[in-house]
């Protein structure tokens, strides 16, 4: 049983660390881009607080059996570092003092669950106290993916959402009989099979090829241009002489310029002099 459990506490540490690493190609643009775009830090705050908190439950002396809880989310803890400090260096300063007042407050509701429970308690109550703490925002970090889910099925694109795998840490949760490990990751099996769903639905639906359109510059719309149909005798379908088209450049619109009408003395049907055409372009 000690081997079994051994065992999937190993393979949950190497699926752990491939989902922390999955952003990497985000932040990889990022850097290049040097911009943020539309990215959230909320996720990677929420995670790495989440890791801080299992990476101090696991420890030896608040519960036994879990040392390889604690490698993985320390590991984990020091990914999102990165992540986070990659945000403060490229987000805009108004964003900055956002971010940095949000890591300030994860880090001190940390470091008050950890002098709490070395000085406050200890044995059954520190576990308990710990370990409730870690389930509670295992929790909240699985539901942020809640919103990511719902992007999905708005924009049918899977090409952001990442995937979460908890299946390996809910057995390594009751093969060590620890509700607080197999409780959190309950709720990660059930959201998983739901993207895997979501997966199944929408992976093909971003790579339908669209429709080459030609886009008005200016109104940012295609105007269709009407082909006057001709007669025999130059003359549209209601009788009338074709007018030439222009296409009026500040508008972006095809507009009929209307060509006067010339007497044999130079004046136009009003008896006025014919005035030259200007066109502003």
């Amino acid at each position: 049983m000690d081997a079994l459990h051994f065992a999937f506490g190993i393979f949950g540490n190497a699926t752990a660390l491939f989902l922390f690493l999955a952003p990497l190609n985000t932040f990889k643009r990022i850097v290049k881009s040097k911009s943020t775009e539309q990215f959230s830090v909320i996720p990677y705050v929420k995670t790495l607080l989440n890791c801080l908190f299992s990476a101090w439950y696991g420890l030896p002396f608040v519960s036994e059996h879990n040392i390889l809880v604690s490698t993985i989310n320390g590991t984990g803890a020091g990914i999102e570092i990165i992540y986070v400090l990659i945000f403060i260096i490229y987000v805009g300063n108004k964003e900055k003092i956002r971010i940095l007042e949000l890591l300030t407050f994860v880090l001190s509701v940390f470091g008050f669950v950890v002098f709490g429970s070395l000085f406050a308690l200890n044995g059954h109550g520190r576990k308990l106290f710990c370990g409730l703490a870690a389930t509670i925002f295992s929790i909240i970090m699985y539901g942020s993916h809640l919103s990511i889910m719902r992007m999905v099925i708005k924009t049918k694109s899977v090409e952001f959402m990442p995937f979460l795998c908890g299946t390996s840490w809910f057995v390594f949760g009751l093969l060590g009989k620890d509700p607080f490990v197999a409780g959190a990751e309950w709720v990660c099996c059930a959201l998983g099979m739901i993207q895997l769903i979501l997966y199944t639905i929408y992976h093909n639906k971003g790579e339908q090829p669209q429709p080459a359109v030609v886009a008005d510059v200016e109104l940012g719309e295609a105007p269709a241009l009407e082909k006057p149909s001709k007669s025999p005798n130059g003359n549209n379908d209601k009788g009338e002489p074709n007018k030439p088209a222009a296409v009026d450049v500040e508008l972006g619109e095809a507009s009929a310029l209307e060509k006067p009408s010339k007497s044999p003395n130079g004046n136009n049907d009003k008896g006025k002099p014919n005035k030259p055409t200007v066109v502003d372009v």
